[in-house]
């Protein structure tokens, strides 16, 4: 008996179903039995469903001889089901890495209860992936299991058969069972809901929920939606035949009443014609199934009481009202913007008249994201070696907390930061152009880059067209035209610079400046930051930070990190840096993969982590400088290259280990090689190349050249002379950075160097 029965109906998705059946085929938890029901689809379904079957014992392929829509189908999946748990999965979704696994220690923890409802997330053709709105009620507060009395905010969730595990007696003894027709879902899932004993929330993403361009059954304009009465016919008998459950009869009434509202007012649903006699049907079914005490708010009630009266024509009035407000105030919006735009430029215009202001100097990230970065350490340097000079920094009102105290924050595109720009005697930005800017003779334009060149920049990338993503470089070289300066790392970073981004301006080779509080934090300011972001005490962290992919629509990671973690054994923990620009996280978090893509400052993740895993990503520049341990996993190399171009190999100059598969990065931790004496030496080659300036001072050289005008700048520290601040994974001492395999006994494992 396996422990799960995955049940997937298929018609007319031909295209997904191979995407579908190997997310369930491919799972960690391999106890399980998939059961494919061909619902006599005219088109190849039926045949990737036995190539399936003919390679993999655990599938089940089922042939139906007439189309029965996908409540049959399903019905058939269930009557031969043998596991423990049913789990439905439509054709065209597909289940999340891990899934399973972490379905069954759900339920494990929780007693085995009768339902366990998860999460999903859908995805669109774009790429574009968005969780369920509706994931707070998904959190594993209180005791669980729990009935639904208890968590009645569960009926909020979507109301579908494919977010949720069922145990198989519980369905069995129930005798539930799918009914024809479109909405099959609702007179399953609110009976199953109300009936179950026990039931329990996994608040992690187990399905992607695809959103179709075209197919789908909800955008198919059909009679068949007048489905919708006939299904909640089902649900209130249902609960004309159980009187114990009477008191859900007020919310199903309103859950109706918005599902009745919902198909009404979809104009890709009802055919032309047919939505005042769906109006109609809505009100005798409003009239059948009233049931006082279901509160309402304001605005829901005037589609209740449109519908209560079947008001057709009312309706369509008040759609076309609200279209015409809806223009209307689209047009004042998009006026008001082009007199707002005017006064700003007439603004702008005048304040240039006006004398610059030599103790004035604004700030800006690429983005507005937020204070940090470079330009953020030259603030505070700045802050501290010229306290006459006020500073400002142009941020997003979402980032406004991120500037400290005493720094002028000004929103973008205000008349305050047009007059920041017009007056200011020093303007530094790691942006390529300063939108709208008119550089004034005497104003000092400070360029500090986004890092260590690794990937193709600048003019190389006329050369890359995926890389490029369309960039005006004429606009680019006339940004470059108002450089003055251009904070360099290396000398590496200072040969490319000046050659993809050739212009007038003057190279300062002093180091990163975000680099200089790996010098400066203590050991106390590591424990802090580890404490506020949940790294349990005693783990090793590790910050995985791959590089954007010009190549990849999405960017979801090849690297599994929940096997990864599973793998090392609870002594480690992974920090999931996204690229940026990223619609979201790199994949689910749990409490051993913590998403940290939305953290503000990427240096205080590189203090609070005992070691890097990147691919191309410049953070392995800044983390060398740290001096632990990077470890590189790089298993898509040739298609990186291929696309964006690269100044270098690193497999070939590491900084650190190198791994071309997930096997073999979890040999590289389990092993210790990640932090043996090999990997501290070409860790020390990389930072004596690419580092040569990183001494915890090159903020204060750079504010003394361009801002005190000085000559005699600090020294630089020789490399094998700093001490940075020890990661907390060092300060606990050698038997922390390594780890037992959990597939050998620890009494026969030696540690190696690999070297």
């Amino acid at each position: 008996m396996p422990r799960f029965s995955v049940i997937v109906p298929a018609y007319q998705v031909q295209a997904y179903l191979h995407e579908c059946l190997e997310s369930v085929l491919s799972q960690s938890y391999p106890d399980l039995e998939l059961i494919a029901v061909d619902d006599c689809s005219p088109d190849a379904c039926g045949e990737v469903i036995d190539e399936f079957a003919a390679r993999d014992p655990r599938v089940r392929a089922v042939h139906l001889p007439h189309n029965s829509g996908l409540g049959g189908a399903r019905n058939a999946g269930t009557e031969r089901a043998t596991g423990d748990y049913l789990v439905f999965l439509d054709g065209d979704d597909t289940l999340t890495p891990d899934a399973l696994l972490a379905l069954a220690d759900r339920l494990k923890e929780t007693g085995e209860p009768d339902v366990l409802v998860y999460d999903y997330a859908r995805t669109y053709w774009s790429g574009r992936s968005v969780r369920n709105r509706a994931a707070a009620e998904l959190t594993e507060r209180g005791p669980a299991p729990f009935r639904l009395t208890d968590r009645p905010g569960l009926l909020n969730v979507l109301m579908v058969a494919w977010n949720k595990a069922y145990r198989r007696e519980f369905v069995r003894r129930a005798g539930f069972a799918f009914p024809p027709g479109y909405y099959e879902d609702t007179p399953w899932t609110y009976p199953v809901l109300m009936t179950a004993e026990s039931i329990a929330t996994l608040d992690r993403v187990c399905v992607h929920y695809r959103q179709r361009r075209t197919g789908g059954i909800l955008h198919t304009t059909s009679d068949r939606h007048f489905d919708v009465f006939d299904q909640y016919d089902r649900v209130f008998a249902f609960l004309d035949e159980r009187p114990a459950l009477e008191c859900w009869r007020p919310v199903l009434f309103r859950r109706m009443v918005d599902h009745l509202v919902t198909v009404y007012g979809r104009r890709d649903r009802l055919p032309r014609g047919s939505r005042a006699a769906f109006l109609r049907r809505a009100r005798a079914h409003y009239r059948r199934h009233r049931t006082p005490g279901a509160s309402v708010s304001a605005r829901t009630r005037v589609h209740h009481t449109l519908t209560r009266f079947g008001l057709h024509r009312t309706y369509r009035a008040l759609r076309l009202a609200a279209a015409l407000r809806r223009g209307a105030a689209r047009l004042a919006r998009r006026l008001l913007r082009v007199l707002g735009r005017t006064a700003l430029r007439l603004h702008y215009r005048f304040q240039r008249l006006l004398p610059l202001r030599d103790d004035r100097t604004v700030f800006t990230l690429h983005g507005h994201h937020g204070h940090g970065g470079d330009p953020g350490a030259l603030e505070s340097a700045l802050g501290a070696l010229a306290p006459h000079m006020r500073t400002a920094w142009v941020v997003r009102p979402e980032h406004r907390g991120t500037v400290p105290p005493g720094v002028r924050a000004l929103v973008p595109g205000s008349a305050a930061h047009w007059t920041a720009l017009a007056r200011s005697a020093y303007l530094v930005t790691d942006a390529d152009a300063v939108p709208g800017l008119v550089k004034r003779e005497g104003q000092v334009l400070v360029q500090t880059r986004r890092g260590t060149p690794l990937g193709h920049e600048g003019l190389d990338l006329l050369e890359r067209p995926a890389a490029a993503g369309g960039t005006d470089f004429a606009r680019f070289l006339r940004g470059v035209d108002q450089w003055d300066h251009v904070v360099s790392a290396d000398r590496h970073s200072t040969l490319t610079w000046e050659r993809v981004c050739p212009g007038r301006y003057t190279t300062l080779e002093y180091g990163r400046p975000r680099t200089d509080r790996f010098h400066t934090a203590t050991a106390a300011d590591v424990a802090r930051l580890r404490e506020s972001l949940g790294i349990p005490e005693g783990s090793v962290a590790l910050l995985y930070a791959p590089a954007h992919r010009d190549y990849r629509r999405t960017q979801r990671p090849t690297l599994d990190l929940e096997r990864v973690v599973r793998r090392l054994g609870p002594g480690f923990v992974v920090l999931s840096l996204a690229p940026r620009p990223c619609a979201g996280p790199l994949g689910a978090a749990s409490d051993r993969v913590l998403d940290v893509s939305g953290h503000p400052d990427p240096v205080a993740l590189c203090l609070a982590s005992d070691a890097l895993v990147t691919d191309y990503s410049s953070l392995m520049f800044d983390y060398a400088g740290l001096d632990r341990p990077v470890v590189l996993y790089v298993d898509d190399w040739e298609a990186y290259e291929a696309a964006r171009g690269a100044y270098f190999d690193p497999r070939a100059l590491p900084p650190g280990a190198v791994a071309g598969d997930e096997d073999e990065l979890i040999d590289i931790f389990a092993t210790g090689h990640w932090c043996g004496a090999r990997s501290t030496r070409l860790r020390a080659e990389f930072r004596a190349r690419f580092c040569p300036h990183d001494d915890g001072r090159a903020a204060e050289r750079v504010v003394r050249r361009v801002w005190l005008g000085e000559t005699a700048l600090p020294p630089v520290v020789p490399p094998d002379e700093r001490r940075p601040v020890p990661s907390a994974a060092a300060a606990s001492g050698p038997s922390s950075l390594t780890t037992v395999p959990p597939q050998q006994p620890a009494g026969l494992l030696t540690v190696t160097d690999h070297g």
